[in-house]
C-alpha cells in the first residue's frame, strides 16, 4: 500500500508530493490530463506574492505582513480565516529557497499597469517552466506518477480515508490521502447551478480538466464546506478567446486607462478603482452581471504602450462613431456616454504607477485614479466576456490542512489549493495568492502526510536508499 496518494497534478499537488518524498514517505501522484496538458492553472500562471520586510534579489523595498494582510482583507471584505491567511502570508516570505531547491528561477517583474515588482516573484518562464521543474524534481526524487488517471469516487470508514477509486474502476489504497484536484470551473453544469443561464456565455480561462470531480465527492460524502458556489476568480478576458486553455494572454489590461461600457453603450463601474492586480479579478464578475455576459474596453492613443497589450488585437478606428460600428454598439448612446466622461474628466498630474489626482466629478459611476478625457485617435476597443479562473467553494480545513467532517478533522485526508481556497478567499483576489495559497497549504500538506505515516529516521533513509538505487 502506498504511503501517500496525491489526487492533482498542479502546483498544490505538487508541493505536496515533493515535501512527502523529501520525507521518505512513498507517494503516488494522479493526474487527470494527460501530459502535454498537466499541472491544471498553474501552468497559466506568472508569479507568487511574497511578503518581505526588505528587498530581496527580484523584490523592490519591502511588503511586510501587515500590509499584505490589509490589502487581502480589503479585497476579501473580511470574508477571510486570518488564522489560515497568515499562515500563508508568512509562508510566502521564506518559500523561494525550498521552490529553487526543485528547480523554480525567478526574474525581474514585468512593467505597466502590473505595479508588482514590490509584491510579487515572477517565475522565469511562467507557470508552465516551473509546473516542469517540480515534475522533473518529483520523477528524481521517486514520486509516482500517473497521467490521464481519472479519480472518480472516494472510499472512507467514517472520516477515515481508505481510498480512491479510478474511472478504469481500479481501486487504490493509502495511509492517507491529499486532495489537490481544484475547483470545478471547467464544469459548466455546475457553474450553470450557481449562475443559472448566464454561465453560458463563460469562458474557462484555466484548465479544461478541473471539473470538481473531487470537490463534490468530498461534499457528499459530508466534509464541511465553505465559500460560494457564485465566487470565483473572475477576470474580464477578450471575447474572442477560446472556451478553455486561454490563460494570461486573454487578459485585458486597458481596463484602467479607459472606460468599460456594456453592450449599450453604458457605463458601469468605477474604472480606477484601485491598482490593477488588486482590481482586476473583480472584472469578469461585473461583466458577468451585464446585459449578454458582454463588456467593451475603450481606450484612446494615450493609453497604448501603458499596458500589456492582450493576444487578440483590439478595434482601431480614427473616430468614435467608426469605433462603435465596428464593436456593434449603438453609435449615439456611445458617443453621449464618451461626452459625459471627458465634461466630467478634472484636471491632474496623470499618473499610472501612483494613485493619482485624474478623476471625474459629477457623473455615477465615477473614476477615481487615471481619468483622462477619450479624446485621441486613433481608438481602440476590446470586447470583453467573464473568465473564471477557478472558484471558491471548497471544503474546511484547519492549519494542519486536515478536511473536516461535521466540524471535526479526518485524521488521514488532507487539501490543498484551489480546492481549500474558499478558507482564505471568501471573495475577491489579490494578484499571485493563488500561488501563494497553494505553495503554503501544499507543503503544509506534505509535512503532515508524512508525519501521519509516522516513519523514523531509519525508515526514512531505508526508502531514499530504496528510490535512489
Amino acid at each position: 500500500m502506498i504511503d501517500v496518494l496525491v489526487i492533482g497534478g498542479g502546483n498544490a499537488a505538487l508541493c505536496a508530493a515533493l515535501v512527502a518524498r523529501e520525507a521518505g514517505a512513498s507517494v503516488l501522484m494522479l493526474e487527470s490530463a494527460p501530459p502535454e496538458w498537466r499541472g491544471g492553472n498553474s501552468v497559466h500562471t506568472r508569479n507568487l506574492r511574497c511578503m518581505h520586510d526588505a528587498p530581496q534579489d527580484v523584490l523592490t523595498e519591502a511588503y511586510p505582513e501587515d500590509e499584505y494582510w490589509a490589502d487581502l482583507l480589503k479585497v476579501t471584505g473580511g470574508i477571510t480565516d486570518e488564522h489560515l491567511a497568515r499562515i500563508a502570508i508568512r509562508d510566502s516570505s521564506q518559500c523561494r529557497d525550498w521552490m529553487r531547491k526543485h528547480g523554480a528561477r525567478f526574474q525581474s517583474s514585468l512593467s505597466g499597469t502590473l505595479h508588482l515588482s514590490r509584491t510579487n516573484a515572477f517565475f522565469l518562464g511562467g507557470g508552465k517552466a516551473l509546473v516542469n521543474a517540480y515534475y522533473r524534481s518529483a520523477e528524481r526524487l521517486g514520486v509516482q506518477i500517473r497521467y490521464e488517471a481519472k479519480t472518480t469516487a472516494l472510499e472512507f470508514d467514517g472520516k477515515r480515508f481508505v481510498a480512491a477509486r479510478l474511472e478504469s474502476g481500479e481501486r487504490i489504497e493509502a495511509t492517507v490521502c491529499v486532495i489537490a484536484s481544484g475547483g470545478f470551473e471547467s464544469n459548466i453544469d455546475w457553474l450553470r447551478e450557481a449562475w443559472g443561464p448566464p454561465a453560458d456565455n463563460f469562458l474557462i480561462r484555466g484548465t479544461r480538466y478541473n471539473q470538481g470531480v473531487m470537490l463534490r465527492a468530498l461534499i457528499d460524502a459530508g466534509a464541511d464546506a465553505i465559500g460560494d458556489p457564485k465566487q470565483c476568480h473572475a477576470v474580464a478576458i477578450d471575447a474572442r478567446a477560446p472556451l478553455y486553455d486561454g490563460g494570461i494572454s486573454t487578459r485585458v489590461d486597458s481596463v484602467s486607462l479607459g472606460i468599460v461600457v456594456n453592450r449599450d453603450g453604458h457605463r458601469f463601474y468605477d474604472e480606477g478603482e484601485d491598482f490593477w492586480p488588486k482590481r482586476y479579478a473583480i472584472w469578469g464578475r461585473l461583466v458577468a452581471q451585464e446585459p449578454d455576459q458582454v463588456g467593451f474596453s475603450i481606450i484612446d492613443a494615450k493609453a497604448i504602450g501603458r499596458f500589456m497589450p492582450p493576444v487578440f488585437p483590439g478595434e482601431r478606428a480614427d473616430s468614435l462613431p467608426q469605433l462603435a460600428r465596428q464593436l456593434g454598439l449603438p453609435e449615439d448612446t456611445l458617443l453621449e456616454t464618451v461626452r459625459q466622461f471627458n465634461a466630467a474628466c478634472r484636471p491632474g498630474h496623470f499618473d499610472h504607477a501612483v494613485l493619482d489626482d485624474c478623476v471625474t466629478e459629477g457623473i455615477t459611476p465615477p473614476k477615481t485614479h487615471w481619468a483622462r478625457p477619450i479624446d485621441t485617435p486613433p481608438f481602440y476597443g476590446y470586447p470583453l466576456r467573464p473568465g473564471i479562473t477557478f472558484t471558491y467553494l471548497g471544503v474546511k480545513v484547519d492549519d494542519r490542512t486536515r478536511v473536516h467532517f461535521g466540524g471535526a478533522p479526518s485524521p488521514n485526508l488532507l487539501a490543498a489549493g484551489e480546492v481549500m481556497a474558499g478558507n482564505v478567499l471568501g471573495k475577491g483576489y489579490l494578484a499571485g495568492i493563488g500561488m501563494t495559497i497553494g505553495t503554503a497549504f501544499g507543503r503544509i500538506a506534505g509535512a503532515e502526510a508524512a508525519r501521519i505515516v509516522g516513519l523514523s529516521s531509519d525508515q526514512v533513509q531505508e526508502k531514499n536508499r530504496a528510490a535512489i538505487g
